[in-house]
């Protein structure tokens, strides 16, 4: 790949076990825009929820194998749904697992990217959940569950989200500005990157006297996109590589 390819940047695409539309849709941004990339960042919630790699998906199958047919690399944070994907489904992928926070080099610079529920100190009660499910006593007992019970519990923590979700402010569920702050003072870098909150925009932002960035990603299940970040820096696209619609970023 060039110097000058560009990376790119997805997460939330909540893929469901099933092939559908959305599935359809990674797919041809996989053998799109992303052949062009020089590495292809994901930050979590690949999948609307994740059991276990010994666990049938067909439609994660039908993505490995895409993803395993990229000449960039692939790199994967976990997110909040799909924390328990592990190395075998990884090497499948073709997918390297990083830790979060994860410093990246990129075309334009440092950068700092994440799947982003950490940011949202405000939600005390997905932080609490957080905390338990990635523990490794937690997720050991989890996966020695039979499959049936682990998908049941799946599907009971995906519907109690929801109906939390319905109910709780949006300023809860939104990144905490001191949060922000002080990662971008911790990590002392110029630009960071995450999902989670599904508010699509680029916001330009001072701290510490220093001009900072922070990116926040598309969900695929509302209006899909990515962040293409090139020397001159990042820049939100639709799946056309079109800018990403004004009306539909925010604030």
């Amino acid at each position: 790949m060039s110097e000058a390819a560009p990376a790119l940047v997805i997460s939330d695409l909540h893929l469901e076990r099933e092939p559908g539309p959305t599935l359809d849709a990674v797919l041809g941004f996989l053998d799109g825009p992303a052949r062009a990339a020089s590495v292809l960042y994901v930050l979590g919630d690949l999948f609307e929820y994740w059991v276990g790699d010994d666990a049938p998906h067909p439609a994660a199958e039908q993505l490995a194998a895409a993803l395993s047919a990229l000449e960039a690399p692939v790199v994967f944070i976990h997110g909040n749904r799909d924390f328990l994907v592990g190395p075998e489904y990884a090497a499948r992928a073709g997918m390297t697992l990083a830790p979060e926070p994860l410093h990246a080099a990129l075309p334009c610079g440092p950068a700092l990217l994440m799947h982003g529920d950490s940011l949202c100190t405000d939600d005390t009660e997905h932080l609490a959940f957080r905390q338990m499910v990635r523990s490794e006593a937690w997720q050991r007992d989890f996966l020695a569950l039979p499959l049936e019970e682990r998908i049941a519990r799946a599907e009971s923590m995906r519907e109690a989200s929801r109906e939390n979700g319905q109910t709780k402010a949006d300023a809860i569920m939104d990144v905490n500005p001191a949060a922000v702050a002080d990662t971008f003072r911790e990590a002392d870098i110029p630009l960071m990157i995450h999902g989670h909150t599904h508010r699509p925009a680029i916001h330009d932002l001072e701290v510490g006297g220093q001009p900072r960035q922070r990116c926040v990603l598309p969900a695929w299940d509302e209006h899909p996109g990515f962040l293409e970040v090139g020397p001159q820096g990042p820049v939100l696209r639709q799946l056309d590589e079109t800018p990403y619609p004004a009306r539909l970023l925010h604030a």
